[in-house]
């Protein structure tokens, strides 16, 4: 297995990436994210701090096909490039680096800045309680940002709530874009990718924000509330686009559930020497 350097700021982050295996093994990583094929947190590195992610390939197919159409480190380096070309705020990438075997990509590494005074959009938003004005200044600001975003051509395929890091600082709100080997670029960004990525951004921020106050956000979106007629449209494409992503969740997961309890018939078909779960014990007649 060797190492495919992508990029790196300077010869020191060369080198830190380079010792990429051992970096989550680190005394001093601190621990943020952890699935079967993730493991990211934070590490000082040369006196910075840094993010670090790792990501690791499922099978040595995926492995191919992620050579062919870009690793994680690669997508992330082209989403930060996308981003800084338009002028939207991200985490600056240090150094990125892959791992290969057999012409396949095995492991993403990728190091960034920490940003370590920024928060998620919904811990930043209720940061001071239930303050009414201090979340229709953050509504604004956050749909002006995604507006600005999609006018420059740019939209991402995982827009949600946790992917938005908010900074605050001299009265003036920064807004960073994370997780960037989704972003996108096209020559116009259609309404219908728009209200795509409005409805993830909406169906994230539900949990924390209601109903009036994602409509306020959409109408902030839009530069204000249209009159009625045209606000209707609007909401109910909203909303349909909704239902039919929850449908399809829906039926993705009824498939998953019906494949777990096909496996759970298999293993107890398995278990029973006759094939099947055998007869049912014949009630106690309550004598002896």
């Amino acid at each position: 297995m060797g190492n495919r350097l992508l990029f790196a700021r300077s010869p020191e982050w060369a080198s830190a990436i380079g010792r990429a295996a051992t970096l989550t093994a680190q005394p001093d990583f601190r621990l943020l994210k952890a699935t079967a094929r993730t493991r990211a947190g934070f590490l000082v590195c040369g006196g910075v701090e840094v993010f670090v992610k790792r990501v690791d390939t499922g099978s040595w197919l995926q492995g191919l096909v992620d050579r062919l159409r870009g690793s994680r480190a690669r997508r992330t380096l082209r989403g930060a490039a996308i981003l800084e070309a338009a002028g939207f705020a991200h985490p600056k990438p240090f150094a990125a680096l892959e791992t290969r075997s057999m012409g396949a990509v095995r492991a993403s590494y990728v190091l960034s800045e920490a940003l370590s005074n920024a928060r998620m959009l919904s811990v930043f938003a209720l940061g001071d309680g239930r303050n009414f004005i201090r979340r229709k200044w953050i509504s604004e600001a956050v749909a002006r940002e995604i507006r600005g975003m999609h006018d420059a051509g740019i939209y991402t395929r995982d827009m949600q709530e946790t992917n938005l890091m908010l900074e605050a600082r001299d009265h003036q709100l920064t807004i960073y874009f994370v997780d960037l080997e989704d972003f996108q670029r096209a020559r116009k960004v259609s309404m219908r990718r728009r209200m795509l990525n409005l409805v993830h951004l909406d169906r994230s921020i539900g949990r924390f924000v209601c109903r009036s106050q994602r409509l306020r956000f959409f109408y902030n979106y839009l530069g204000g509330k249209p009159a009625h007629d045209e606000a209707r449209r609007r909401v109910g494409e909203l909303f349909e686009i909704r239902r039919r992503i929850e449908r399809r969740r829906r039926r993705e997961l009824d498939a998953h559930d019906g494949h777990l309890t096909h496996a759970r018939v298999a293993v107890a078909d398995r278990k029973s020497p006759s094939g099947n779960i055998g007869p049912l014990p014949q009630a106690e007649s309550g004598t002896d």
